[in-house]
């Protein structure tokens, strides 16, 4: 039997007849295929904001993006597999956006629609009082519904409402090691997720309490927050950051969701980010449950209440992230930090573009930061770089446990080293002191006279010359150094290498006056550590003195 070869034109003829035979087929015959998506919006459209004037509906009140978030919630769950094909959202909205609400929602349609026997959910909040305030709107959601209070029972004292039929609880809890241990959470909200940035033990914390996902397919988790009124710390930076990444498309992750409500980069290089009319842009619910004369009004109020007043509305209400604080008793120059930044302006820069370098050293103790702050002239401009590190012992991290994130984050972004024993941090610092002298720029190294036994010890046996190492008076004799550093920054005539550390050191650093002159000490500054900016000052005094240029370096023989 020969095969049988159709043309082009018959292979065409073919394909339409299979086509329409194809179509009759399936037009013979009801298929009902399920969308999770509307079928959850139609539960999370009839709950009720009870808090709002003649409680209406979720449907009637709120703005679209709440009904596309909720649907990419729902609508991720494939019914035929029984596995959710997204598993984690991260939401950062503004403050008055509905957020407790939508988290309320949200639960309480997946607490309704579940089908697994005594499964669990969890809305994980950091303080009792953030849960009391996340559980009041599911609770009254239930009571003032007739049909939902029959087919739930609340039991407000222990912040639980359970599915009477399939025996499925919705747990809202203030989040410790003891509450999260163990859980099985089909589905977990975290609330307020900044907050839990600033608690020591939270990334474990966290990993404890979504550890349901591991054999629940249909499990998800949500992170719902507001922007930090610091620098963001912890495990919030790290999950802020990774959101960012994704929607950026610098990380490929189909399973994860970012929600962020935050202007774009080039909007904020241009600072119109501060802008009041643009803070539309980044709040969703505007003119639903965000009022534009509430906005202009409180936008207003902060502007006449200072820097601090200022970035504090903006953080909340316009998720504009602080980069450093700038509290009223603030360092003058910490106004001119942030623009002196320039990428790139390291350790390895400095050897390469300057004529002369000074060393700065401060702090070393066991509870405490050892700050190395590095100043070099540049040969061509004669502006000043700067670049910093700083060296802690673990015991800080129990010992600080307030700040223990914060170091975490430092020691990831490269700007801070966690030694693992007693002296390693001093062994570093010469070391580098040491390369300087090497490359044949080394000025001086200027320490703190009380308590560098240790420290002169290990710079003389690195091959620091003994001559080169001096003490630098402190307290009020070091207000010409302040002073210098404060103009050269305000002039733009003093560079530095951008670090979130430096930032967050600058931002602690208050000044008490003295006199003609002030004062910035470790003592006023509390448990926020300033090592690497005393260490700075140490640096900047020596540089003011005006060193001659080095000779030339042998790295250029």
């Amino acid at each position: 039997m020969t095969e049988f070869t159709p043309s082009a034109a018959q292979a065409a003829a073919i394909a339409a007849i299979y086509a329409v035979e194809v179509t009759d087929f399936v037009n013979t015959y009801e298929y009902e295929v399920p969308d999770e998506a509307e079928r959850a919006l139609s539960v999370f459209r009839e709950l009720k904001i009870v808090d709002a004037p003649g409680s209406p509906t979720i449907g009637e009140a709120c703005a679209p993006w709440v009904f596309d978030l909720a649907a990419s919630i729902f609508g991720a769950y494939d019914a035929e597999t029984g596995r959710r094909l997204i598993t984690e959202w991260f939401v950062l909205i503004p403050k008055k956006n509905s957020k407790s609400t939508i988290a309320a929602a949200v639960m309480m349609t997946a607490l309704i629609l579940n089908w697994r026997q005594s499964a669990e959910f969890t809305a994980l909040a950091p303080t009792i009082e953030v849960a009391g305030n996340a559980f009041s709107p599911a609770r009254d959601m239930v009571k003032h519904d007739e049909e939902l209070d029959a087919l739930l029972q609340v039991q407000t004292h222990v912040r639980t409402i359970t599915h009477r039929e399939s025996g499925a609880t919705l747990k809202v809890v203030a989040a410790d090691s003891n509450t999260v241990g163990g859980k099985k959470s089909v589905g977990t909200l975290v609330d307020e997720l900044w907050l839990f940035g600033k608690q020591s033990n939270a990334e474990n914390m966290l990993r404890e309490a979504i550890g349901g996902l591991a054999s629940r397919p249909e499990g998800f988790v949500i992170y719902l927050t507001t922007q930090s009124d610091d620098p963001p710390a912890g495990v919030f930076k790290q999950k802020l950051q990774y959101a960012r990444d994704v929607r950026d498309g610098k990380i490929h992750d189909p399973r994860f969701v970012p929600v962020i409500f935050e202007h774009p980069p080039e909007m904020v290089e241009r600072k119109e980010h501060l802008l009041r009319e643009n803070l539309a842009l980044v709040n969703p619910n505007l003119g639903y449950s965000v009022d534009r004369e509430f906005l202009d009004r409180e936008y207003t109020k902060a502007q006449q209440g200072g820097e601090e007043s200022f970035r504090g509305f903006l953080a909340k209400h316009a998720n504009v992230e602080i980069g450093m604080s700038l509290r009223s008793d603030r360092w003058p120059g910490a106004d001119f930090w942030e623009p002196q930044a320039r990428k790139g302006t390291n350790l390895d820069a400095i050897l390469a573009r300057c004529e002369v370098v000074d060393v700065g050293i401060d702090g070393g103790g066991l509870d405490d930061l050892l700050g190395l702050s590095v100043v070099g002239r540049d040969a061509e401009s004669r502006e000043w770089l700067s670049w910093s590190h700083a060296w802690a012992h673990p015991s800080v991290l129990e010992r600080r446990k307030s700040e223990a994130e914060r170091f975490r984050d430092f020691a990831r972004d490269g700007d801070l080293t966690l030694v693992k024993q007693v002296g390693d941090d001093v062994a570093d610092v010469a070391a580098i002191c040491a390369e300087i002298e090497e490359a044949g720029l080394l000025d001086k190294v200027g320490l703190d006279p009380a308590g560098v036994g240790s420290i002169l010890d290990a710079l003389v046996q690195a091959g620091v010359p003994q001559d080169k190492i001096i003490g630098v008076s402190q307290g009020w004799r070091l207000g010409g150094a302040i002073k210098t550093t404060e103009r050269k920054l305000a002039e733009g005539g003093m560079w530095h290498d951008g670090s979130p550390m430096m930032a967050w050191c600058v931002g602690n650093a208050k000044v008490e006056p003295r006199g003609n002159s002030i004062l910035i000490t470790k003592q006023a500054s509390g448990f926020a550590k300033i090592d690497p900016l005393m260490a700075l000052f140490n640096a900047v005094s020596l540089m003011a003195l005006n060193p001659a240029a080095a000779e030339k370096s042998f790295w250029d023989i």
